[in-house]
């Protein structure tokens, strides 16, 4: 299994690693990611959205890093990951994105958090709990402003909206998703914005929120009261085409297992489906799909795949990526600059999280929650 090392211990020198690979998570990098967002927003709230084991990275470790920089408000899927949550930031206020089910209303009194109500017919359900419980901390309304997947129907929030002049209405946060907040020229954007914006002035008194990552560098408008940052947090890109102003965040190095010569046209991988244009020198690496390497991003004759940092410099992946293992091509590097048991870089340094997704035809989001289920997992910084 992968042997997580605690923030409160040195990291060991292991002379032999158990795993082939190492997973680092920077914890002073998400800080500092979250810090800079918060500054972007000035006097806008900025949240922290955690869920997917905040995006594959630890979610006890991360929220204790944000609950520490002073993060106040947490977004999650579920309820086992708010339960979570709570017992590393105590004082924090907590959103379930997946709302209320029926039967799991106590849990939300226990931890004190708070659903996202999707539906109306959530919302009466929310309402009848709420009531028998004489429970008065609020929920989320979610409306769908175009994304046109969870949310009730801007029609149902308008016709809602009169509930907010009354006593304990119940409401604590207006919210709504952006659909294509990466793509800042979409005009689905402006008419997200435009319609949120409307049905806010409904709810005076209400803070809304609209903003995810990249929402955030749409500008004023998207801001609303309360941003809530994700991938960004975690050293993804949320200006694609631009820039990358987040620092980097995760390093996955793999153990080089073999060095092997092989001679022009011999193949190399499942299904032969990379072939040697020249004599070739090929490291082997133990890393592969179970560890969160895309096997899309394999190298093969039709196209190019992934690469790696071998001996200071960037080579690609050659042959099918396959469960454990990943052949790089090094016959550029000096003969004797690789060894046996040295280690090949597949995220960090001059390739980022990005890189790897563009290389996998995927987006770093996916790439983060795959990352290292048995890698050595080691957590610096914070």
């Amino acid at each position: 299994m992968a042997r997580a090392i605690p923030l409160s211990q040195p990291v060991p020198a292991v002379a032999v690693p158990e795993t082939g690979g190492t997973l680092t998570i920077d914890l002073s990098a998400i800080e500092a990611n979250w810090r800079a967002l918060a500054h972007k927003l000035l006097t806008v709230d900025c949240a922290a959205v955690v869920k997917a084991n905040a995006y594959g990275l630890g979610l006890e470790p991360v929220t204790t890093t944000l609950a520490r920089a002073g993060c106040m408000t947490f977004f999650v899927a579920d309820l086992a990951e708010a339960r979570c949550v709570r017992s590393r930031a105590r004082d924090a206020t907590i959103y379930v994105l997946n709302g209320f089910a029926p039967g799991g209303g106590e849990a939300f009194i226990e931890i004190n958090a708070r659903p996202v109500i999707n539906s109306t017919t959530e919302l009466a359900e929310w309402d009848a709990f709420a009531a028998a419980h004489h429970w008065q901390a609020g929920a989320a309304l979610h409306v769908d402003t175009g994304m046109h997947r969870l949310g009730i129907a801007p029609d149902e929030a308008a016709a809602l909206a009169p509930r907010a002049q009354t006593e304990n209405h119940g409401i604590a946060l207006l919210l709504s998703h952006l659909a294509c907040a990466e793509t800042p020229n979409h005009p689905l954007n402006a008419s997200q914005i435009r319609l949120f914006r409307e049905l806010h002035m409904l709810y005076p008194g209400i803070p809304a929120s609209l903003a995810n990552s990249s929402g955030i560098f749409l500008g004023d408008s998207a801001h609303f009261d309360l941003a809530r940052p994700g991938a960004a947090l975690y050293g993804v890109n949320p200006t694609p085409g631009r820039p990358n102003p987040m620092k980097a965040v995760v390093e996955l190095t793999g153990r080089i297992l073999q060095l092997r010569r092989i001679e022009r046209d011999e193949t190399v991988g499942y299904g032969a489906a990379w072939t040697a244009k020249r004599p070739s020198r090929i490291a082997v690496a133990a890393l592969g799909y179970a560890d969160g390497l895309m096997r899309s991003g394999s190298g093969t004759d039709g196209g190019h795949g992934g690469a790696a940092i071998v001996a200071a410099q960037r080579c690609p992946i050659v042959g099918r990526i396959s469960m454990d293992l990943v052949c790089i091509d090094i016959t550029d590097l000096p003969d004797g600059a690789v060894h046996r048991g040295d280690a090949a870089t597949l995220i960090g340094g001059e390739i980022t999280v990005d890189d790897v997704a563009a290389s996998a035809g995927t987006i770093g989001y996916e790439i983060l929650t795959h990352l290292g289920p048995r890698c050595q997992l080691v957590y610096r910084g914070a």
